[in-house]
């Protein structure tokens, strides 16, 4: 996979905007190569990831922007959507990712599905069950990978 075809002036503009505006996050690129990202962002305010700071890997695939990104956390992260290593389930990064889509709304995306979890579709059985049968119990294993794992 070569950077050549990724549109890099998108690319570039995509990083800056993220990084010059209030989104709460901020990107930082792999050295060597302009398609790997690091994304750091704050948990989301009233849930139980607040407090916490979470990182993602984004890989811009080839065909960028008409596929999606690879995105994975690297912050151990406890979500009925997000497996132990960090697989992220979103239709929008898969099915429904649109060209006119950026980095910045997905990452908003991340950010809405940790307050609003689907538990129909998990790829964590044991963090669905949580969630849907004993809620509390689920928040406090947050907290407690919160506290362990996302911080800077």
């Amino acid at each position: 996979m070569t950077a050549k075809r990724i549109p890099m002036k998108r690319l570039m503009d995509e990083y800056n905007d993220i990084n010059n505006n209030d989104y709460g996050m901020s990107a930082h690129m792999n050295e060597d190569n302009a398609t790997e990202w690091t994304v750091l962002f704050f948990g989301p305010t009233e849930t139980p990831y607040e407090g916490g700071v979470y990182k993602l890997k984004v890989h811009f695939v080839e065909r960028y922007p008409f596929e999606p990104p690879t995105c994975q956390f690297i912050t151990k992260m406890y979500h009925p959507n997000i497996d132990m290593s960090g697989r992220i389930c979103l239709d929008i990064l898969k099915s429904n990712w649109s060209p006119a889509l950026s980095i910045a709304k997905l990452i908003l995306s991340i950010v809405s599905l940790l307050t609003d979890p689907n538990p129909m579709s998990p790829l964590n059985g044991e963090a669905a069950q949580l969630y849907t049968n004993k809620r509390a119990d689920y928040d406090e294993r947050i907290k407690e990978y919160r506290i362990s794992y996302a911080k800077l």
